[in-house]
């Protein structure tokens, strides 16, 4: 990553592989999201695998920009962000693999009133969570599985840093939506929903979360990247299993969306 300083403060480079404009499930009203690549996880059931690529390998979206360059491009949509209610949401990938690079990118759209989000993992330093905490409206935070070891198993990472991540996010009256990709066999089951609710109920009084049904349409990307998949064959949730997993966090006081 290269560094250089100038009269306004730092301008940075840092890897990208997308620009998605118009985007409507990334937060409120429309947004543009900026996919950052990079990810300390390895999810078996990762829909952007491209997002672990070395710029330049098996794919030519990578690429190092600078931030300057992303900055423009992101205040080319202001119109739209100003109009909805909308703002710029960062992706990935990891985008707090890269934090230098998001907070330049992060504290100039504060600085011109775009709303921001951060779609995480919560998997970084606490004090790379403090550092852009100020510039961030919203946290879309990923609940994956609750037990540590399968937690482990299934994303190559222990969860407890995550978990730490979310409860000072909360203690500082953070705005979060919790995210749940459901997966079936893997994180669908009774215990670990369960344990999840008792761990958000014990943060807030009123959380909110979003079930994302495990879908197909990455496994193309795994075939056009020439990479091996492990749940080629896994197949979405039915709607009644989502609905009854919806039910089952309702019923426990959890406003849960589908999708977002």
């Amino acid at each position: 990553m290269v560094l250089i300083l100038y009269f306004h403060g730092l301008k940075m480079k840092g890897n990208i592989f997308d620009i998605k404009r118009f985007a409507l499930h990334d937060g409120p009203g429309i947004r543009t999201t900026l996919f950052m690549t990079g990810c300390p996880l390895d999810c078996l059931w990762c829909h952007n695998p491209e997002s672990r690529l070395k710029t330049g390998e098996n794919s030519t979206k990578n690429r190092i920009v600078s931030s300057e360059y992303v900055i423009d491009e992101l205040k080319k949509d202001l119109v739209f962000f100003e109009e909805s209610g909308g703002g710029v949401t960062f992706s990935g990938g990891e985008p707090l693999a890269q934090p230098d690079f998001l907070k330049v990118i992060i504290r100039e759209l504060k600085n011109n009133s775009i709303h921001t989000a951060i779609d995480t993992t919560g998997y970084a330093d606490k004090s790379v969570i403090n550092d852009i905490f100020p510039y961030t409206d919203l946290f879309l935070y990923d609940l994956k599985v609750m037990d540590p070891e399968k937690h482990k198993k299934f994303t190559g990472v222990d969860n407890k840093q995550i978990l730490d991540n979310l409860k000072f996010i909360f203690n500082r009256n953070g705005i979060v939506r919790i995210r749940f990709p459901l997966i079936p066999g893997y994180n669908d089951d009774k215990e670990n929903i369960s344990e999840m609710i008792s761990f958000l109920n014990n943060l807030t009084d009123h959380p909110q979360i979003d079930i994302l049904p495990y879908h197909r349409l990455g496994i193309s990307k795994y075939k056009k990247l020439k990479i091996d998949s492990s749940i080629e064959f896994l197949s979405p949730p039915s709607d009644d299993r989502i609905q009854e997993v919806r039910e089952m966090l309702k019923t426990n006081g959890i406003e849960a969306g589908i999708g977002g």
